[in-house]
């Protein structure tokens, strides 16, 4: 060939030189841009050899980027009111072309040599430690970064910066830092001591030791998403970092410590073996997040992490249940393309998948697969099925000793049932046939149950949203059933691989619940009296169950509503019994599945006071516990999250008591000039309460812009969201656009709360179409900070007319934006809102008026 292309993406080069070695001169090249593709050729005035050795020399120039990605700026003002700038790298998927020209591919790895030059004030940063820094002037250094190891060009990283950083070492001699703008250095100290014990976790987990002399963890003022996994510097934004243990909420503590976990993790799925190509993002993402349970249920084992994995669940189900939903593993191609798939189908239903693999394999064994999986692959890339060829090789066929040996019963041989189809002792699984049905098809299973005596029939279909849902005759999953029943509490295990198949009880039993602990990513119905059985059981004694299976009841029961496979009443027979709850997962679960129905109601402008006894229901349905809430700090850390939540929820629907406190609250800190110290937990109460005045409002602002609360900034810009002036909600949007009093990064996150705001919804709506162009520009197209705003703006909206304006808008925007993925996810969410409306409108207010609590 007589050229090179490259990946370059606003570099301007001037010039380059392709050398030969053997002592000959480098020769010029021709710079060829093809910026459609993001490629530049560099064209040699002869032939170049397959096999030889060639240098490439390019001198170029550019700007530091604007936006939140390649090599780009952010700023920061001191205590003092000083504006200090930093300059930071943010490269995954494709920006390491914005910073240097390069083959800007997962596939290529290869070693960075890093050289910068900086003024004495500032520090540089990056992957590896400096070996020697160089005064070339009195007031220009030049650091020396140690060559790395073979990784991709996504992985790598510098920053510029005045930073100040602590230090400690693990067990194993890896030194790890935090580094922070010089006025948080005091908030570092939760993020040092949870990264070293996660580090120190992981090294022995996967026994195979992190791959770097140092890790650094830099919080960085302006970062679009929660973290990046840069091999041996992780970047943060500050709330996913810093943690103040005076202001600091039990949710920043849990937020913190497994976003601390999901970027160590991926020190090893990731950045040592890394995928192949994009389309199996998730075997990087799904990793990372399921292996946040795995280690801060053992590091941090307070924190109860594995109470909210089926939240993620849940939350993935809601978008893979849309026609508009991809299969895990999906081809993707351009940069627009590659950033959409960094959603929740990769991210948590990848996660979800995993816990459903280990339930079945057991942990050993999954675990096993693992290590081997990374071992084999170290420093290499892998696609989908390398990792089920590991799992598989863990799994011992029959008439082996080493069977017999296991203490579990490999591939739990030793368990037996009446049934033939379970998984039986000596078949080797296929691991890879079974997660094939899971990663390769779209969406997930529906699974229905009809008892006929001691006889289960079993049936399984596509579960998909929406009247004109397409046909589920294609699909079909490998389904790992789990089963409790009134008889037995032992977990009971059946391998589902047809469309149909029958199950044989040793006798007669009450009720039959499923899917136990929600370990697996798929839906249950009951057929006949199956629900009216469960919700029986409820009303009598729910804790019967687990507090997981109560949560999947509660979320399952009202998803089958939207298919039509029960009626709206069933489903709020089943909530009566949330009065008795006292669990934080099926507590959140109830809120989570009654609160957007009533905001869909209530913005049904022609209601006729259905929306107020809905608001009331919901109330009354938790009022008790609302009552048993101490405005206080004490408790375990589910405690108090509960509380957060439920203090939030009781101000925000209007409950008088919850009220009359949070004022109180209010003033005594508003007298006190925001010197009073509230409890964390019910701050983000007695602020949104507080911000329904204008002075309220106004001071809470003033306290907005300072240092000392900058813990706080997420409960404030709640509060002030919540504002019924048009004129302050449209001021907060435009400000974030602004970037000076609240920061850009945060806009995405201000535009969905004015939308949820009923005074709002119809700002954001507005203001979404009038800065598109800005908003793309800022947060890139295709990522999941535009998603989230779309999906966000849009996802209450159940008229005709809106579905209309929403078709309308995106339809006049250019092909690229029309197309996206969460667009074609908002129609659908509109179209069954609509839909919803339709059918249970009229039932939800006949069941209100029959059962006043």
């Amino acid at each position: 060939t007589s050229a090179v292309i490259l990946h370059s993406k606003g570099l301007n080069i001037s010039r380059a030189t392709i050398g030969a070695g053997r002592g000959l001169p480098a020769r010029e090249a021709r710079v060829l841009q093809h910026r459609p593709f993001e490629q530049v050729a560099l064209v040699a005035t002869e032939p170049l050899w397959a096999g030889h050795n060639y240098t490439l020399s390019i001198q170029y120039l550019a700007n530091l980027s604007l936006s939140f990605h390649g090599f780009y700026k952010s700023t920061y003002r001191t205590r003092e009111g000083e504006h200090r700038v930093l300059a930071a790298t943010h490269f995954e998927p494709t920006a390491a072309r914005m910073a240097f020209p390069c083959f800007d591919e997962p596939a290529f790895k290869t070693r960075f040599s890093i050289k910068i030059r900086r003024e004495p004030r500032h520090i540089a940063l990056s992957n590896m430690p400096v070996v020697k820094s160089v005064s070339l002037t009195p007031w220009l250094v030049e650091d020396h970064f140690d060559t790395t190891v073979k990784m991709s060009t996504y992985l790598v990283a510098f920053i510029i910066s005045d930073f100040k950083s602590i230090s400690k070492t693990t067990h194993h001699g890896v030194k790890v830092s935090v580094y922070t703008v010089p006025d948080k250095i005091s908030q570092a100290d939760y993020a040092l001591d949870a990264a070293v014990k996660l580090l120190d976790f992981y090294e022995d987990y996967f026994s195979i030791p992190y791959s770097l002399p140092k890790l650094d963890l830099a919080a960085i003022p302006d970062f679009q998403s929660g973290a990046m996994e840069n091999w041996g510097l992780t970047t943060y934004r500050e709330s996913a970092l810093l943690y103040d243990p005076e202001k600091s909420s039990a949710s920043s503590k849990l937020w913190i410590t497994s976003i601390i976990a999901h970027e160590l993790a991926h020190q090893w799925f990731g950045n040592l073996v890394t995928m192949e190509w994009w389309n199996d993002l998730w075997l990087n993402e799904g990793f990372a997040n399921f292996m946040e349970f795995v280690s801060v249920s053992v590091t941090h084992p307070e924190l109860r992490v594995e109470d909210y994995f089926l939240g993620r669940c849940f939350d993935a189900m809601a978008v893979d249940s849309l026609n508009s939903s991809h299969p895990i593993s999906t081809p993707v191609e351009d940069p627009a393309q590659i950033l959409e798939i960094f959603d929740s189908v990769s991210y948590e239903k990848g996660s979800c998948l995993l816990n459903m693999l280990r339930d079945y394999l057991t942990a050993d064994v999954f675990k096993a697969g693992l290590v081997q999986y990374l071992q084999k692959h170290s420093y290499q890339n892998t696609k989908n099925e390398d990792l089920w060829d590991s799992m598989t090789k863990i799994c011992p066929t029959a008439g082996t000793d080493k069977s017999e040996l296991q203490r579990d019963g490999f591939c739990r041989s030793s368990q037996r049932s009446s049934s033939n189809a379970h998984w039986t002792k000596g078949e080797a699984l296929d691991v890879r046939a079974m997660m094939d049905t899971w990663t390769l098809q779209t969406g997930f299973p529906l699974v229905t149950v009809t008892v006929r005596g001691k006889n289960i029939h079993l049936q399984q279909e596509r579960y998909v949203t929406g009247e004109d849902a397409p046909s589920s005759a294609g699909y079909l999953w490998h389904i790992p059933l789990t089963y409790v029943t009134s008889k037995s509490d032992t977990v009971q295990r059946f391998l589902m691989t047809t469309k149909a198949d029958v199950m044989i009880l040793p006798e007669v039993v009450d009720w039959i619940k499923f899917n136990v602990h929600m370990s697996g990513y798929y839906i249950m119905h009951y057929e006949d009296d199956g629900w009216n059985r469960l919700i029986k059981l409820l009303k009598k004694n729910h804790t019967v169950i687990s507090s997981n299976d109560r949560a999947s009841l509660v979320n399952n029961v009202f998803q089958l509503v939207r298919i039509k496979k029960l009626s709206i009443s069933k489903a709020f027979d089943l909530t009566l019994y949330l009065k008795h709850e006292r669990q934080i997962m099926p507590v959140l679960q109830g809120m989570e599945e009654l609160i957007p129905l009533y905001r869909l109601v209530e913005r049904r402008e022609d209601v006729d006071g259905t929306g107020k006894e809905l608001q009331e229901y919901l109330v009354s349905l938790f009022k008790d516990l609302i009552e048993e809430q101490s405005w206080s700090e004490e408790g375990s850390v589910s405690q108090r999250l509960l509380r957060q939540s439920l203090l939030l929820f009781a101000c925000v629907h209007g409950y008088q008591p919850c009220l009359h406190r949070a004022r109180g609250h209010f003033t005594a800190w508003q007298e006190s000039n925001g010197t009073l110290s509230l409890p964390a937990d019910v701050r983000a109460a007695v602020y949104a309460v507080g911000a329904q005045t204008p002075e309220g409002w106004a001071f809470l602002l003033s306290k907005y812009q300072l240092h000392t609360f900058s813990a706080e900034r997420h409960d404030m810009e709640l509060a002030l969201s919540l504002s019924r002036s048009q004129d302050k909600l449209q001021w907060l949007m435009d400000e974030g656009l602004r970037g000076d009093i609240i920061k850009t990064q945060d806009l995405p996150s201000i535009i969905v709360l004015v939308a949820n705001n009923p005074s709002g919804h119809h700002l954001a709506w507005a203001f979404l179409k009038e800065n598109w162009d800005k908003v793309v520009e800022k947060f890139e197209l295709g990522s999941s900070s535009v998603a989230s705003i779309v999906s966000g703006v849009t996802r209450r909206y159940s008229t005709r007319a809106q579905l209309a304006q929403v078709k309308e808008f995106f339809s006049s925007l250019e092909e690229k934006s029309a197309g996206l993925r969460c667009v074609q996810q908002a129609i659908e969410t509109i179209e069954h809102n609509v839909q919803w409306m339709d059918r249970n409108f009229e039932e939800i207010k006949m069941w209100l008026q029959k059962n006043h609590l």
